[in-house]
């Protein structure tokens, strides 16, 4: 008997084929990632909003500080043994604070691009670039639906 194998034809047939699976597949695989990353994101934030909350309780006013380390120093271990100080993509999430009185927070991931965005309270986002901001322990900006 002689010897059997594929051909050069069938072998190229199979590589279109798995080449286009992969075509389909690949885009579903990255949104699927920075879904993940967007919820995420969302529970980091509702952990993090839920100690300065506490914090505010116990203090009167929010934690006086300009910035997310220095956050961590004012809430670890206290209110939580270690904070989440990064988002989804890496990033570390934005702290802000009315210094005069303590009495306004807001709380914001950057979103996929890193790049900050207009914040409109109540707004549901769309997009994976659209940051994520929480506000006096409530989130004002967030994505919700498909994502483009």
């Amino acid at each position: 008997m002689g010897k059997r194998g594929f051909t050069l034809i069938e072998l190229l047939i199979v590589v279109a084929i798995i080449g286009m699976l992969a075509a389909i597949a690949i885009p579903y695989l990255f949104r699927s990632l920075n879904r993940a990353r967007q919820k995420r994101s969302m529970a980091d934030m509702r952990t993090l909003a839920a100690a300065i909350e506490q914090y505010g309780l116990d203090m009167t006013f929010y934690p006086l500080v300009t910035d997310i380390d220095h956050l961590a120093l004012v809430l670890e271990p206290t209110y939580l043994r270690k904070i989440p100080r990064n988002d989804g993509w890496n990033r570390p999430f934005l702290y802000q604070v009315d210094l005069d009185a303590g009495k306004d927070y807001t709380l914001a991931s950057l979103g996929m691009d890193g790049v900050r965005g207009t914040w409109v309270i109540g707004r549901r986002t769309t997009r994976y670039d659209d940051d994520i901001v929480i506000s006096d322990g409530q989130f004002v900006q967030w994505p919700e639906g498909m994502q483009k």
